[in-house]
């Protein structure tokens, strides 16, 4: 955020330092005038000082230096001899400039207040939609990263989580068309009813309808509200850890990304989104069919959202995540752990564009925990 950044330049040592620029601004502009001749007079620069404060100061520290640019204005003009004396006529522009500038920062304050209001409130609702998971979640290691492109906002229509349960642990990661409110609230929809289902259902392909009716329902809700939004649908890539088969994963995928598997022996695409997004599905007839995939021990699940898969650089090229994932791997084989692949793609996307982000973007990482190694040697059976 551009004001935060701004406060922490203009502290040292946590004290603020935001009086010194206009104050050596001002020292400058007297010292000048003194050293100069009659016919290029400065003194009137001096309205810059409040000016200068009030992009940078308090509304007090502004008014002060409102009042010592008209009183040092007062004192330099004074020395001077009368038929070279700036006049009334600059006063009246120093001592305006001052009064506007005192209140340009009080206004400036008062949005500042908004603005970290608003993100507040932006900064709960993505926790809320977005819950914090612990670094180790049922049975799984994971990480993951999420770059709103407004980034102002911070929010936006992406999402994932991870639901434990009796039958296993489900995950579930997406991407709600559009942007704004109604795509969060979409999410917050959708998120809800994954973490219901994803828990009580015992089979994979009852929790994908299950999103899929919730859908359908949030559509007809904000279109009976006469909003403009319901015909709103989302991509989504839902996976099951089954506990009888840790070498497998279960994937249903609503028209997603495919995820990738990545690993020592390099990076494999699993099944891709071959079916129609959630809120479509009517129109194939039903959800799309599941997929049981092997997943080996030691390689970890990277999904993302179409902020990764559509980034450009200057000339137009997509960012090449599969190629340059592998040939990190294949460099230094503990790339592929879920904490430093994440980073390793985050920075990549944003390197690779230029820090402009024309969309939403989660990078989202996991691979079942492994036991330590035992005294024999041999690495431990999966928890899950």
């Amino acid at each position: 955020m551009e004001y935060g950044r701004r406060r922490r330049l203009l502290r040292v040592r946590g004290h603020s330092v935001a009086w010194v620029p206009p104050l050596l601004l001002l020292a400058g502009i007297l010292v000048l005038d003194f050293n100069t001749t009659e016919r290029f007079r400065i003194i009137t620069w001096i309205v810059l000082v409040p000016g200068t404060a009030a992009a940078i100061c308090g509304v007090w520290t502004t008014a002060a230096f409102a009042g010592l640019a008209v009183l040092t204005y007062v004192t330099a003009d004074s020395a001077w001899p009368d038929q070279y004396q700036a006049g009334l006529g600059d006063f009246v522009l120093v001592a305006i400039g001052g009064l506007m500038a005192t209140i340009a920062c009080a206004v400036r304050l008062r949005k500042e207040r908004e603005t970290l209001h608003i993100q507040d409130i932006a900064e709960t609702t993505r926790r809320t939609v977005l819950r914090p998971l612990p670094p180790r979640w049922g049975g799984l290691e994971h990480a993951g990263v999420y770059l709103a492109a407004d980034v102002e906002a911070r929010v936006g229509g992406d999402f994932y989580d991870i639901q434990p349960g009796p039958h296993g642990t489900r995950l579930l990661v997406g991407d709600v068309q559009g942007k704004g409110l109604g795509a969060v609230e979409t999410a917050a929809a959708l998120l809800g009813t994954f973490r219901e289902a994803g828990y009580h259902e015992k089979e994979l392909g009852t929790v994908a309808e299950r999103l899929e009716v919730r859908m359908q329902r949030h559509r007809a809700h904000t279109t009976a509200l006469g909003r403009d939004d319901g015909d709103r649908f989302a991509t989504a890539v839902l996976i099951g850890f089954p506990e009888d088969t840790p070498d497998t994963v279960e994937i249903v995928n609503f028209g997603h990304e495919a995820p990738l598997a990545v690993g020592p022996r390099g990076v494999r695409e699993l099944p891709s989104g071959d079916g129609l997004p959630l809120g479509l599905v009517d129109l194939a007839g039903g959800v799309p069919p599941g997929h049981r995939v092997p997943l080996a021990a030691d390689e970890t699940l990277l999904l993302v959202t179409d902020g990764v898969s559509e980034a450009r650089d200057r000339k137009g090229a997509f960012y090449p995540l599969a190629r340059e994932i592998a040939a990190a791997v294949a460099a230094e084989p503990p790339a592929a752990e879920p904490r430093r692949l994440v980073r390793r793609v985050r920075d990549g996307v944003l390197r690779h564009s230029g820090g402009r982000l024309d969309d939403d973007t989660t990078v989202f990482a996991v691979r079942r925990i492994r036991e330590a190694v035992g005294e024999d040697g041999e690495e431990g059976r999966l928890r899950s």
